[in-house]
């Protein structure tokens, strides 16, 4: 079949009905057709060639023409699609490198193969279209609920009709208890829209704890327009969940605006999460007031936080230990979701017993180390000495303090702690020495005779090594593997180092050494990647 033969209009018709059928521009379709025209012409007058169709998009009348581009002889390598300066001329007056000489060809005839060559561009032309105004449709919802219609199931993932294309709800992305029959309606979280080969995917969750977040958004006018905020959300889909809430109007209670009537707000969400109970908590900026609301029901009675660990530890009676920790530690693993903090769940029991330890174990070294007897330890016990430097080295006046403390036990007690510590010292340079310590090391200014021996016992036994240390093999640190928080032990932890102490004392080293520039010293300095990964 010709073009010329063929009525032209039914060009743009097909065009502007397949464009309708597509929800595509009408535009993209005749761009395809004029790219499989083009590819059929090649067919018929030689790949070699540069053919180019042009469909009017008034008239549908098909233009083939023929475009050879204007190159330099020796810059000749097509003369089929190329063609020199001079033989330009018979076509135009003034040739000029990189111009277009374009001739007008005959239509082709359109045979069976070309026909439904140009068919298959076509089609792959459209569902590129499509592709493009699906992803460009749904990119922008990402983080949205949308409603759906089951079209199947393929090996546990629902495919979802979501209008304009299709979505995959993974089975790992369901709730538990779920099942879906085709045609049944489906509520989902767009967790994700991705390019992919086979075109867009759009990702749907119903166990993302933001689904939550935005059932609770449509449900409470007060979270949509901005008065009550979600600050955190935890959830064991299809179980439990717990959702942080705060109020920025003082008049509005949030928990109980999120609760609704009668709970008809918080029941509206909990139907559409198959049942998962929910506990809404006031949100507090104080961690350890939130976390208190956040371990509710639990009662708590006192809460430790450690900062550099990131942990906190939480005290409970002892008939709320089962409460606190829920079922299968369900409770206290929401709560620790929640706040962002590894918790400790102990009774008031086992933090006395511990306190006790702590508190017998300090008293059995004064009475060993300072030769008292034990009432007097256990008095410097409870005025809050933990070792013999804090003793040695105090002012006198919080040791005469202490009841039953006079001056010459004052100066007794600390002439003792001095003694013992000097005997201590000398004995951890002899070790150290023996060791293979170098002076240097031993001389280094910040290093106690004690911590010189903890590193010449792990081989640091020059400023050299010390040097190469890193801030956390020296004050430890934290890391995380495979979800769970591990410690690292450091060398000249137990000495009481810190991590800004750590640095201070290795980038010294360096700049004895001469390995850093002192004014470079300070910016040169990074703070410990163990806190980047606490904070991730």
């Amino acid at each position: 079949m010709a073009i010329t033969s063929a009525n032209q209009l039914e060009l743009l018709q097909t065009a502007e009905a397949v464009a309708r059928e597509k929800m595509i521009d009408p535009d993209l379709v005749i761009q395809a057709m004029e790219d499989s025209l083009a590819r059929a012409a090649k067919s018929r007058y030689g790949a070699e060639l540069d053919i180019r169709v042009k469909i009017d998009r008034k008239t549908g009348r098909a233009t083939f023409s023929r475009i050879r581009t204007v190159v330099e002889d020796d810059e000749m390598e097509n003369h089929h699609a190329q063609l020199t300066v001079k033989e330009a001329k018979s076509h135009t007056s003034d040739p000029q490198v990189g111009d277009e000489i374009i001739d007008e060809v005959p239509p082709v005839e359109l045979g069976r193969i070309a026909a439904q060559s140009a068919k298959q561009v076509i089609l792959q032309k459209v569902r590129e279209a499509e592709r493009d105004r699906q992803f460009d449709e749904f990119k922008d919802r990402k983080g949205s609920i949308i409603n759906g219609l089951v079209k199947r199931e393929e090996y546990g993932n629902i495919i979802v009709d979501i209008g304009r294309g299709e979505a995959i709800l993974r089975r790992n992305e369901k709730i538990g208890r779920e099942s879906y029959r085709p045609n049944d309606r489906i509520r989902c979280y767009i967790k994700d829209v991705r390019r992919e080969p086979r075109g867009p995917q759009v990702f749907l969750s119903r166990t993302d704890p933001q689904f939550m977040a935005e059932l609770f958004k449509m449900e409470v006018p007060e979270i949509y327009d901005g008065i009550i905020e979600i600050k955190a959300v935890a959830r064991d889909p299809g179980s439990r969940a717990k959702i942080g809430v705060i109020s920025h109007d003082n008049s509005i209670d949030p928990v109980g605006a999120c609760v609704g009537m009668r709970g008809s707000r918080v029941q509206a969400v909990v139907n559409e999460l198959q049942g998962e109970k929910i506990d809404i908590i006031p949100w507090n900026e104080d961690q350890a007031t939130f976390l208190v609301n956040a371990l509710q029901p639990a009662e708590v009675s006192k809460v430790v936080i450690d900062d550099d660990a990131g942990k906190i530890e939480v005290v409970v009676p002892d008939e709320q230990l089962s409460l606190a920790i829920g079922r299968r530690g369900q409770n206290v693993r929401l709560a620790s979701q929640l706040t962002s903090l590894d918790i400790d769940i102990v009774t008031e029991s086992d933090e006395s017993a511990r306190r006790q330890a702590e508190f017998n174990e300090r008293t059995n070294l004064f009475m060993e180390t300072l030769d008292i007897d034990e009432m007097m330890a256990q008095l410097l016990v409870a005025e809050g000495f933990t070792n013999l430097e804090e003793v040695a080295y105090v002012d006198q006046e919080e040791l005469l303090s202490i009841d039953g403390f006079d001056s010459d036990t004052a100066s007794e007690l600390q002439a003792r702690a001095r003694d013992n510590l000097e005997a201590a010292n000398n004995k951890a340079l002899e070790n150290a020495r023996a060791l293979g310590a170098e002076e240097s090391l031993i001389e280094f200014e910040g290093l106690t005779p004690m911590m010189v021996e903890a590193l010449a016992k792990d081989g640091v036994k020059t400023v050299e090594d010390f040097a190469t240390c890193a801030d956390w093999e020296l004050a430890g640190g934290w890391t995380t593997q495979n979800g769970q928080r591990v410690k690292d032990e450091g060398l000249l932890e137990s000495f009481d180092m810190s991590l800004e102490d750590a640095q201070t004392l290795i980038m010294t080293a360096r700049v004895m050494l001469g390995w850093v520039d002192p004014t470079e010293a300070e910016a040169e300095e990074e703070p410990a990647e163990y806190e980047e990964e606490d904070e991730a």
